[in-house]
């Protein structure tokens, strides 16, 4: 689905961390968590492709929704640059989202950098669980969105590579610690990849549900190109799925990372 949608704000959160708030009644009303928007920066060759962005949350009786993305080239650089009022050609929503949990039930989350994005989303929409966070950064500086995730859930980890802020180390640290003596009924994730490998990992050998989003350079974003595939398990062997239309959520047990 092709629209328009209107910048409402579009203002940095953290070193080349931005959040941008825009209005669209087909995404608001319509995505759900896990999902993501496929954005045409400029119509110009110098940024001919799109960029896939994951949407952090969305508000249907204003009619906006909400992204947050991280510098990484001349695309996201001219998404930087706009301004309240300026219009964005997107795609969207797409992509398959996250099994959100039933009632009664124990969750976690547990995100790296940006891949914490999407996971906000679920946790807003996740209600009537017990809901646990875990976020890991590399450093204060670029720890963003701390008071929305302690909103969203009833208990909050924070770790730093450098121990600038909350835990010193990995994020995986103080999960794996968790599941020595917890067992959640779902795990979500989504970050680096070895991150996700090891959540996914310990889920797997403790029989806990676990999702990953996973995040990569896409061509089309619509399923057509290819540019996107990720190995998946398929009975005893593996065959190719494409992260933007059959993901980008994946039950951890098939990914082969």
């Amino acid at each position: 689905m092709v629209f328009n949608a209107s910048v409402i704000r579009n203002e940095e959160l953290a070193d080349g961390i931005f959040f941008m708030r825009l209005r669209s009644e087909k995404v608001a009303g319509n995505a759900f968590p896990g999902q993501f928007v496929n954005i045409k920066c400029r119509d110009s060759l110098e940024v001919f492709l799109r960029r896939p962005i994951s949407i952090l949350r969305t508000n249907p009786e204003e009619n906006t929704f909400d992204i947050a993305y991280m510098l990484r080239g001349k695309g996201t650089r001219i998404l930087s640059c706009l301004k309240e009022g300026d219009m964005l050609d997107c795609i969207g929503p797409l992509g398959k989202g996250f099994t959100l949990p039933e009632k009664g039930e124990r969750i976690c989350v547990v995100g790296g950098g940006i891949g914490i994005f999407p996971l906000l989303f679920l946790l807003e929409r996740s209600k009537g669980v017990d809901r646990t966070a875990f976020i890991g950064f590399r450093t204060r500086d670029l720890a963003v969105l701390q008071d929305d995730f302690k909103k969203a859930s009833e208990k909050l980890v924070i770790t730093t590579d450098d121990g600038s802020l909350g835990e010193n180390g990995p994020v995986t640290v103080p999960f794996l610690k968790y599941l020595e003596t917890e067992k959640p009924d779902r795990v979500y994730t989504c970050g680096p990849v070895p991150m996700m490998k090891a959540v996914a990992g310990a889920c797997t050998e403790k029989g806990i549900f676990c999702e990953v989003s996973m995040e990569q350079r896409m061509g089309c974003g619509i399923g057509a190109c290819l540019v996107c595939a990720c190995k998946i398990r398929h009975n005893n062997d593996y065959t190719y799925e494409r992260i933007c239309r059959d993901g980008p959520v994946f039950n951890a047990e098939r990914v082969i990372f």
